[in-house]
């Protein structure tokens, strides 16, 4: 059990904790039946032996460069179960990933949530500027836009003249695209003396939403709010009307932070990878991990249930470094740090000295007694097949930026 799991034992049976907890074991039971990769997967697992959300840290995490590799094998990896049929779209993303639409009714992806939140309401006319080609970021907020009422632009990223003439003529009051797309749409509409002053409200997803850029909308009177989401898993969190620090994460999902390389939970506010269960009965997603950093910001309720908020994306998860000729990856250290008795956190960074490269590991314990190294030394080598200094720290020194491998080469540190 790890260390999450034994945290959220004390918060009671709340009643969004029964509902999701009752969708993971039925999820993990159609899994095990119907899924081939699934049935092998979860073999020794039981769906019933979950006494809280936070047993899902039990099971493995699937990450997307595993996924990446199994698809390279076999059609979606052999995760889709055996009654799913064929979905209505499917979508090859960078990686290359193929993701299937998920079989459902509207609002495949659950996004209306999070265009709900931002004010987006039936009398609104949005333009979409996601693409509608090749990934499924355009056909998600369409779903949902339907689902709200809104009349919908399918605008794309068309030709930024054509878009202004759309804009005017159609009177777009809201905005739904990646983060600076909308800014360089109303900036060519001010050089054109063309200004555009009809669109009032945004959903911003794709990149980052900095605050500059923020409140260069807010001056021109527009009100943007962020969602974070994948092609694989849909939405899995959003900025609220409240404005309460971070993202609220989505419902229907399970929601947790990881350490890289690791399968374990971080505690609350510490920086780990974002791992996302979802309950697709078709193509069943079980603790994917995405590949994304974030921290959660809000005190602990159990993982996927109400009231957790993200702080965002953060940078990437998957941090692999090639060494003095030899790949060394997050679940290598992670590896190393379990044999290490009394380890609490651990890092690489691996510099430029002379030429050559240097790799120090660095190991908090609240024991720093200097005649641990040599063993720590032998550990690190059989499990990074590589020579390093080993310097044992303080507790709670190391930086908290869900880095397990630090490449400052590049840098010149």
């Amino acid at each position: 059990m790890n260390k999450t799991a034994g945290k959220s034992g004390g918060h009671g049976a709340r009643a969004d904790e029964q509902d999701l907890l009752a969708k993971l074991r039925a999820q993990i039971r159609n899994a095990k039946e119907n899924s081939p990769y699934w049935s092998a997967t979860l073999a020794d697992i039981e769906a019933d032996s979950l006494a809280t959300l936070a047993d899902i840290g039990q099971l493995p995490v699937l990450r997307k460069s595993q996924l990446i590799a199994l698809q390279s094998e076999r059609y979606l990896g052999d995760l889709a179960t055996r009654n799913s049929g064929r979905p209505s779209h499917v979508f090859f993303s960078p990686g290359p990933i193929v993701e299937p639409e998920p079989i459902a009714a509207k609002d495949a992806w659950r996004m209306s949530a999070a265009l709900l939140n931002a004010g987006f309401k039936p009398e609104d006319t949005a333009a979409n500027c996601f693409s509608y080609h090749l990934t499924p970021a355009g056909l998600m907020f369409d779903q949902a836009l339907q689902v709200v009422g809104c009349t919908i632009f399918p605008a794309g990223v068309q030709r930024v003249e054509t878009l202004i003439d759309a804009f005017h003529q159609l009177s777009v009051t809201a905005y739904v695209g990646t983060p600076d797309f909308l800014k360089i749409i109303l900036e060519k509409a001010d050089d054109l003396g063309r200004p555009i002053g009809t669109v009032r409200k945004a959903m911003v997803s794709g990149g980052a939403l900095f605050p500059e850029l923020k409140d260069w909308y807010i001056q021109r009177g527009i009100r943007v709010k962020q969602s974070y989401g994948t092609a694989e898993l849909g939405l899995i969190a959003y900025e609220t009307e409240d404005d309460e620090p971070g993202m609220r994460v989505a419902d229907d999902c399970i929601v947790e932070i990881v350490r890289p390389g690791s399968n374990e939970a971080v505690e609350d506010g510490e920086v780990g990878e974002v791992v996302v269960t979802t309950f697709d009965p078709h193509y069943p997603l079980i603790r994917f991990g995405t590949g994304d950093l974030s921290a959660i910001v809000t005190p602990a309720p159990p993982p996927g249930t109400a009231g957790r908020r993200l702080k965002g994306w953060m940078g990437r998860a998957d941090q692999t470094t090639k060494i003095k000729g030899m790949f060394v990856h997050p679940g290598q250290v992670e590896k190393a740090m379990r044999q290490i008795p009394g380890a609490l956190k651990v890092r690489v960074e691996v510099r430029l000295v002379d030429g050559r490269d240097q790799m120090l590991f660095l190991c908090e314990r609240e024991d720093q007694s200097q005649r641990f190294i040599a063993d720590i030394k032998e550990i690190v080598k059989a499990e990074c097949r590589v020579n390093g200094e080993i310097r044992i720290v303080p507790p709670k020194s190391l930086p908290n930026d869900g880095k397990v491998i630090d490449d400052l080469r590049a840098v010149g540190v």
